[in-house]
């Protein structure tokens, strides 16, 4: 068996599933017992009589007949029911153990996605997960027939002939001692072919994620050979294991070869002791043994030939299991570090005023601060802008108002609420995000807009859309709402995923709403149109936005300018004209750039 804490539970859970499963492979364990008894009696029956059968020997074996047709039918029927059962609660405890990977991957800080490649994160939510799952299934078949079938026909056995049984289970003994000795080899040989596969998996991913780079680089070959020798590595570890199972089934068959032909040496020598009247002596036994029981006993040692191949099986399967297991477990006691504070505050009726307090944050594993001493506020309503330097943490300014890291306590408050008091999940309720990379989802335009209310109707998805500039984009494509965007976005342009991003954003009707650089691929006029709709369609509401051009924030309430992040200015467009040197720089540059275009044109 399997045992886990995170796995254990299921056992108790799926109890019925198993028991009835179990209980219907043992009724069919049974049942196949019957099978060489009749035998064993028909060529009796058609060893002494001849051809002269009477009509009781007739009957008889009409009898034995009919009887082998009842078994084969209740052997059918407990198959089907054994199969219904137990794979039935080995797909639930997949599904199950799935289902508290993803809440537990959902959980994980940004830092692990850090240190932990998306490859081999998926690696374990299927490759691991399915062993397992095999093992709950095909596994507790197999160790059930290992142990009761294994017990019945051994007893079958010894009742038949004790002497003849212990000269055939001598052997056996080697097939227990060497899947003991095999199966702690195949554990270390399975770990290594599982990071292997973790390895492929995670250059396959990263190559089909940026495949637009390698083409734009013409590095198809150079990938296709780091490919092939990624592969290689994986197909003589996989070689090496597969030999080394082949190897285990390999004895195990030449094992029972043995044991085959010993019976049938030693089986013939006592029949034919018996036959001519000088029956055998053997262990201070005298054998007396018939053709029939000889027939009998060769078809017990044949159903006895699954049981020995399934316990090789089964130490094979385990060892596996047990190891993308303990695989498993790792990942599920990695450590929560973004959680609820016990007691948290759910925010409501949020007005959107937001406190920076002497606030300093170091990305984990970096010694080199992000952000030093911010303090300021963001009254409620306040449209803000953040401009600086590229690398100067305006991104890692707003993203710390979505709880993704830890902060020092009372360094940012929202509606004067220490953040770390407040639950995550209602404060990312409140808060509107567009980040810089635009992610979409491969699914209908309108489905991306509606994301925040899958109920949402079609005159406030349109209205979104209206609010950042991009309806007439959509009215215009074939499908228009019902265009199918692809994978990440990839049938649109930048801007009109930009734009589709801020619909997406504007349709939460959040009291706070974050624009990260999210109109840098749209020309000015419909820059000017989507900051125009955020002044009007927002009074009231809050919005940060994170740009890079002076044009895009220049009209705002406030501007934010960072500079090595520090906070440099926080003031209007006209106050920073005067106070701050990077922002003066900024406009500076960007007239200049202004003039250079002009004089091209």
């Amino acid at each position: 068996m399997l045992f886990g804490r995170y796995i254990n539970k299921y056992y108790l859970k799926y109890a019925i599933f198993f028991i009835i499963g179990v209980a219907a492979l043992v009724m069919v364990d049974i049942a196949q017992l019957f099978v060489p008894e009749y035998l064993g009696e028909v060529v009796d029956i058609l060893t002494k009589s001849g051809n002269a059968l009477t009509d009781e020997l007739k009957a008889r074996i009409l009898y034995i007949i009919i009887a082998t047709l009842v078994i084969a039918g209740v052997m059918m029927l407990g198959r089907m029911l054994w199969r219904f059962t137990i794979f039935h609660a080995s797909f639930k405890i997949e599904a199950g153990l799935r289902e508290q990977m993803f809440l537990k991957a959902s959980r994980l800080s940004q830092r692990y996605y850090h240190e932990n490649k998306v490859g081999t994160v998926m690696a374990w939510f299927t490759n691991d997960i399915e062993v397992i799952s095999d093992f709950f299934g095909w596994g507790t078949i197999m160790l059930v027939d290992a142990v009761f079938m294994s017990i019945f026909v051994i007893v079958k056995m010894v009742m038949l002939d004790w002497a003849l049984s212990i000269i055939a289970f001598i052997p056996i003994i080697l097939i227990v001692v060497w899947g003991i000795f095999v199966e702690k080899i195949m554990s270390v040989k399975w770990d290594l072919r599982q990071k292997s596969f973790d390895d492929l998996y995670d250059f396959t991913q990263e190559t089909f994620t940026g495949i637009g780079v390698i083409k734009a680089f013409v590095k198809e070959t150079q990938q296709i050979h780091a490919f092939a020798k990624l592969a290689k590595k994986d197909k003589d570890i996989n070689v090496s294991f597969a030999r080394l199972s082949v190897a285990f089934d390999v004895c195990i068959e030449i094992i029972i070869s043995i044991i085959v032909a010993v019976i049938m040496g030693f089986g013939g020598w006592f029949v034919y002791g018996f036959i001519t009247g000088t029956p055998v002596v053997i262990f201070n036994h005298e054998v007396k043994m018939e053709l029939g029981h000889l027939i009998t006993f060769m078809g017990y040692f044949d159903i006895l030939i699954w049981p020995m191949i399934a316990l090789g099986q089964i130490i094979s399967m385990h060892s596996r299991a047990q190891t993308s297991l303990k695989r498993i477990t790792t990942f599920l006691d990695e450590k929560e570090e973004i959680c609820n504070r016990e007691g948290s505050l759910v925010l409501s009726d949020v007005k959107g005023k937001i406190t920076f307090n002497n606030f300093s944050f170091t990305y984990p594993g970096s010694n080199n601060p992000s952000l030093k001493n911010i303090s300021l506020e963001i009254k409620e309503g306040e449209t803000i802008g953040i401009v600086g330097k590229i690398g100067c943490g305006k991104t890692t300014l707003v993203n710390s108002l979505l709880r993704l890291y830890n902060i020092e306590d009372n360094a940012i408050k929202i509606d004067d609420t220490n953040l770390m008091d407040c639950n995550i999940q209602s404060v990312r309720d409140v808060i509107a995000y567009v980040p810089q990379d635009n992610f979409l989802f491969s699914d209908k335009i309108k489905n991306n807009i509606s994301f925040s209310d899958s109920e949402m109707d079609m005159d406030k998805i349109v209205e979104s859309a209206n609010f950042a500039d991009v309806h007439n984009d959509i009215y215009g494509f074939r499908d228009g709402y019902e265009t199918v965007s692809g994978e990440r976005g990839v049938t649109l342009s930048g801007g009109q995923k930009q734009r589709i991003s801020i619909a997406r954003a504007y349709a939460k009707n959040a009291p706070i709403m974050i624009l990260d650089d999210s109109v840098s691929a749209v020309d000015v006029k419909t820059e000017e149109t989507i900051l125009h709709n955020i002044r009007e369609a927002r009074k009231g509401k809050t919005t940060l936005v994170v740009a890079s051009r002076v044009s895009t924030v220049s009209h705002l309430d406030k501007i934010i300018v960072l500079n090595d992040g520090e906070l440099e200015a926080y003031g209007s467009h006209k106050e920073l004209l005067e106070t701050s040197p990077t922002y003066q720089k900024m406009v500076y540059l960007q007239k200049l750039e202004e003039e250079m275009e002009g004089g091209n044109a």
